[in-house]
């Protein structure tokens, strides 16, 4: 048995929807996929199409794009987290975002094709998926309001109380464009100069 998929599931469920009974835990299992990664490898390329929404067993991984030449991150998702292209997913059309593994470890897929057949018949997956989906949603609002009222260090010191792996585990350089900011500023805000 693979005590990996077991906890990863249990994080990611406890995640989103805590109540999740253990029948719905194992149908979640039982259409997972593992893949090992390798730091720097980029598990979804620009172009691509998304098939599977990703629970992150082991290891740290981003999304980002491209804008002006630069890469910019938009989300970290490591042990028991969540990630997914959501546009390309749900429109079956090629992304602009790009998922790279930030370290060696694990993901499993979870192909939503096949989750949306579990959904149609199990209330328990149903609603695993809704919360993932409201999840998603209120990241990103919370995300473009942060962008748009707070400053540089209010950003960094949400970052450091939601989220202290990013900043132990993450490049600087990542974490710096993740929060809209040069690594100059970033250290300025670390050093306690901003």
């Amino acid at each position: 048995m693979d005590t990996l998929l077991k906890e990863t599931v249990n994080l990611a469920v406890n995640s989103r929807y805590p109540g999740m009974n253990s029948e719905g835990r194992r149908q979640i299992e039982g259409i997972l996929v593992r893949q090992d990664i390798t730091k720097g490898e980029i598990i979804l390329d620009e172009g691509q199409i998304s098939h599977d929404i990703l629970l992150v067993g082991k290891g740290m991984v981003r999304q980002f794009y491209y804008k002006n030449g630069k890469d910019v991150t938009e989300h970290f998702s490591y042990e028991g987290c969540i990630v997914m292209c959501i546009e390309s997913l749900l429109k079956q059309e090629p992304t602009r975002l790009m998922i790279e593994a930030l370290e060696d470890g694990t993901v499993y897929q979870l192909n939503y094709n096949k989750l949306m057949l579990l959904a149609e018949t199990s209330w328990e997956v149903n609603m695993f998926y809704r919360k993932i989906l409201e999840f998603s949603l209120i990241t990103s609002q919370v995300k473009a309001d942060s962008w748009r009222f707070e400053t540089a260090r209010e950003r960094y010191n949400n970052l450091m109380q939601a989220q202290p792996e990013v900043i132990k585990r993450a490049p600087l350089s990542h974490i710096a464009s993740y929060l809209l900011m040069t690594p100059e500023t970033l250290s300025r805000v670390r050093s306690g100069v901003l």
